[in-house]
């Protein structure tokens, strides 16, 4: 299970004396937990994905944003995090899986403008399973359904 294994990797980090990875897998382990607690149950493997995700989201969104104001510092920390947090997550599709995706999803579901950018969305979401980023898929569905 995948909050075995996270558990399993704060200790090492710990013996290791790793804090970078620590503290990441401390706040990760804390997120799932408020999770468990807000849904009264244990979560299973997908949902702790989808904490993750999250997770390693805002990491690449504070990284970026401590670049632009000047704080390499700040955003190199931020980066290192999500490294740590991406080792959890399943192999991300490459543009051109992604873009095959799309392009089979708009055929099956017969989407001919962006009034069916939304069911586009929901079904790619699905047939991708935690391993695309929304943005990407976002702009891939766009630029089809704009042709």
């Amino acid at each position: 299970m995948l909050l075995d294994q996270i558990q399993t990797d704060l200790k090492n980090a710990q013996l290791a004396k790793d804090e970078i990875k620590v503290s990441t897998l401390r706040l990760l382990l804390s997120e799932i937990k408020n999770k468990e607690i807000a849904q009264g149950v244990n979560l299973p493997d997908e949902e702790i994905i989808s904490v993750v995700q999250r997770e390693a989201k805002k990491r690449k969104e504070a990284a970026e944003g401590f670049r632009a104001g000047g704080r390499e510092d700040s955003a190199a920390k931020e980066e290192i995090e999500l490294k740590v947090l991406e080792s959890y997550l399943p192999r991300q599709l490459s543009n051109e899986e992604l873009t095959n995706i799309v392009t089979e999803t708009i055929n099956e579901l017969g989407a001919a403008g962006m009034a069916d950018m939304g069911k586009v969305m929901g079904a790619v979401m699905g047939k991708a399973r935690g391993r695309a980023d929304g943005t990407t898929v976002g702009n891939l569905v766009k630029e089809q359904l704009s042709k």
